[in-house]
């Protein structure tokens, strides 16, 4: 579908609504019900966690769409114009980043991904995104990496547009449109022979014919590339390594000389062997890793999300009764024994969740989860603001709260050092110096 198609669906579905109104326009992605760009705040919150550690005393001015200053009050004279924000239970953090959403997909047990590619209309998809960006943004996630439009086409393009036009609320995106896929390994499967189904991803094959997907999708609006470097693609339903190495090679060459970064879906060892023989940027889930892949990756500073989210959401949607104690399934078992192999590794971990899976807005159990397998709470806030902004390449823009990066920032009711749970306590919400959220 054409970006000016998708951009026109977004546009009708949210006319009327209360973001399109006298700030509704404005570019950037500065447009919020709740403040006005260009104005001067002064924020005292209990503390401030500034992507490397946690401060008491702090406080933090914003001036337009950019961070001030930050620092001890006794160090700072806020300006007279600032208007003063009291954060006095509230810890203050970056804005959190998302590395691994799917704003096109909803909770698999509300309904299968097979239904939702084959049956769900483009405009439904279109209108539950918009919905799922506003409940990201409200969850204090001010930047997602969404990794794939799941048979939506160049929607994200569009839903992005949107995004930075102001036409609807939602986190920055960096997006890859259709995930790019090897000839007959995807899905939806099941069908007769004779009947061409649409895909999820975009079927690909041959060094020639992946050169020209990865130049076509960049050229369509991809801000990074994705490859699934394996799938359940072998005669008995399980996963097998889908491109060769020359494919992958070709594809991650010509995806970098166009300024691409790439990202690789992998569950297998084999997978995971070709990605990072490729120089990938990053893995996504990572179920096949061993420690000298692990410290392979570290060696080439190739990051992982892990996404333990996904399956402890699938876990549960299979008959895991969490909540009632019951034992962890093996899913989860390896997934916690994935999990520690990479920390061991001193692999490069990013929080990405793979939500979409579950409920968008609920973002926060990913951190939650990587603190649960044994990282450090600080280091998984760290995951989910700088280490994160640094995989994404953002670094220069968000990720910390300091001088001169764009003021993300979040407001949670509590110590996240001391409880991981008060990320689902948001009070605050500041998109490039814009309040998005805030309540008493």
């Amino acid at each position: 579908m054409a970006r000016s198609v998708v951009v026109g669906l977004v546009a009708v579905l949210v006319a009327g609504s209360a973001v399109v109104g006298a700030q509704g326009r404005r570019g950037g992605g500065a447009a919020a019900p709740n403040g006005q760009p260009g104005k001067t705040y002064v924020l005292r919150p209990a503390r401030v966690f500034d992507g490397d550690a946690l401060h008491d005393g702090w406080v933090v001015v914003v001036r337009g769409q950019r961070i001030e200053a930050a620092g001890p009050a006794a160090s700072i004279t806020p300006p007279a114009d600032a208007e003063s924000i009291d954060l006095p239970t509230e810890t203050l953090l970056p804005g959190l980043i998302e590395a691994h959403s799917h704003v096109l997909l909803h909770p698999y047990n509300e309904t299968t991904w097979n239904d939702q590619v084959e049956h769900e209309p483009l405009a439904l998809r279109v209108a539950r995104a918009t919905v799922s960006l506003k409940a990201t943004l409200e969850a204090g996630f001010t930047t997602i990496r969404d990794l794939g439009t799941e048979g939506a086409g160049y929607a994200d393009v569009g839903l992005k547009q949107a995004v930075n036009q102001g036409i609807i609320p939602g986190p920055r995106m960096l997006v890859v449109t259709r995930a790019i896929v090897a000839t007959g390994t995807y899905g939806p499967k099941g069908f007769p022979a004779e009947w061409q189904v649409p895909q999820g991803g975009e079927e690909t094959d041959g060094v020639e014919g992946i050169m020209h997907t990865v130049r076509d999708q960049a050229g369509k609006g991809a801000d990074w590339i994705k490859l699934y470097g394996d799938y359940r693609a072998g005669p008995n339903g399980q996963a097998e390594a889908t491109f060769t190495q020359a494919e992958m090679n070709a594809a991650v060459e010509t995806a970098h000389s166009l300024g691409r970064p790439v990202a690789v879906h992998t569950s297998t060892t084999e997978g995971l062997r070709r990605a990072i023989a490729a120089g990938v940027d990053t893995i996504e889930h990572g179920d096949g890793g061993t420690p000298e892949l692990f410290k392979m990756m570290a060696d080439h500073n190739i990051a992982l999300c892990p996404t333990l989210a996904a399956t402890d959401a699938t876990s549960q949607y299979a008959g895991w009764n969490k909540s009632a104690g019951q034992p962890e399934p093996g899913a989860v078992g390896r997934k916690r024994q994935m999990f520690k192999m990479a920390l061991d590794s001193g692999v490069t971990i990013a929080s990405g969740s793979d939500v979409g899976v579950f409920t968008h807005g609920d973002n926060a159990r990913e951190i939650e989860l990587m603190a649960n397998y044994g990282m450090p709470a600080l280091d998984a806030l760290k995951a989910a603001t700088s280490v994160d902004a640094k995989v994404l390449h953002l670094e220069a823009q968000i990720g910390r709260i300091t001088q001169g990066l764009q003021a993300d920032l979040v407001g949670v009711d509590g110590d996240p050092a001391k409880d991981l749970s008060v990320l689902h306590k948001v009070k605050l919400v500041m998109k490039a110096g814009v309040i998005v959220k805030r309540m008493n």
